[in-house]
């Protein structure tokens, strides 16, 4: 979920809310500042001939950057043109979920039903992904829902066994993205359940990926950029030697200090037009009642 969506009534519901909007790849988070990665990909064609092939391929995005989503709704149609997109998985709907089985001439509405979309789903914009979706329903390509379900999200903040998945350093790391991507909004103590579920749902999207691939395809991952790191995200919890390639979306902002990927994080960085300056945090605050 982007970083606009409102927050609905009542302490935990707000928390599940900020919880789906959890460093999804907004702008709420911190940018990185390490400068690499100096040749970034323009095109989808262009990022598809330096990055292929490969079994698995993650694409991380900014949610309110519309550049990103049609670079995806690209990929999907390129790759599903030369036979080679076994599946899509993506994070705005739940785990569960698919369009397996659907006609290529679905309606959006049959396949809306089927990916559990609205707010069982956080919420998330069909709008803005439902011609990435629909482009892959009409390539014949399934669409699997890759994300922790609401109802699972009480339990992954407290279970505590989720904190061993990550090195006491990482760990930190995450809970200290949880409270920046949340603009030092958040209480102490939500501030480990909240990584919890980042843990979790990061987990679920690499097992779903996983279960769906096909021998001599690729499966597209679409999540928001924090979600695919190498180094805190969906490739932790991937098989060992499992093979896969990262690509991070950025819009480029209006700085000399330009947000970009490191080779810890990705494999490609994919940039995009600015967007417009928005206080992310000043909405946050009017969400949360502050």
């Amino acid at each position: 979920m982007n970083c606009r969506s409102a927050v609905t009534h009542g302490p935990l519901a707000a928390l599940f809310a900020l919880a789906v909007a959890a460093l999804g790849g907004c702008s709420l988070a911190e940018p990185l500042q390490t400068p690499s990665t100096p040749n970034p990909a323009r095109t989808a064609s262009d990022m598809l001939e330096r990055i292929m092939p490969t079994p698995l391929l993650l694409l991380g995005e900014q949610h309110d950057a519309p550049e990103h989503q049609r670079l995806q709704r690209e990929l999907v149609r390129q790759l599903a043109a030369r036979g080679e997109l076994g599946a899509l998985v993506i994070e705005m709907a739940p785990r569960g979920t698919s369009t397996q089985g659907l006609a290529a001439n679905a309606s959006e509405e049959a396949v809306q039903k089927a990916l559990q979309w609205g707010q069982a789903n956080g919420g998330w914009s069909w709008e803005v992904y439902g011609p990435v979706v629909m482009t892959a329903v009409q390539a014949r390509v399934p669409v699997l829902g890759g994300n922790l379900p609401r109802a699972a999200m009480k339990d992954a903040m407290q279970n505590e066994g989720l904190d061993g998945l990550l090195e006491r350093d990482a760990l930190a790391e995450q809970q200290a993205n949880i409270r920046k991507g949340h603009c030092d909004l958040l209480p102490d103590a939500q501030i480990a359940p909240m990584a919890r579920i980042q843990i979790a749902r990061d987990r679920a999207m690499a097992d779903t990926a996983v279960q769906a691939l096909r021998r001599g395809q690729t499966v597209l991952l679409v999540a928001g950029n924090e979600h695919v790191r190498r180094d805190l995200g969906v490739p932790r919890y991937l098989p060992p030697q499992q093979a896969f390639r990262v690509v991070q979306s950025r819009a480029q902002p209006n700085t000399v200090e330009d947000p970009v990927a490191t080779s810890a994080h990705a494999d490609l960085l994919w940039t995009s037009p600015p967007q417009p300056p928005r206080d992310y945090c000043a909405d946050l605050k009017r969400q949360m009642g502050r």
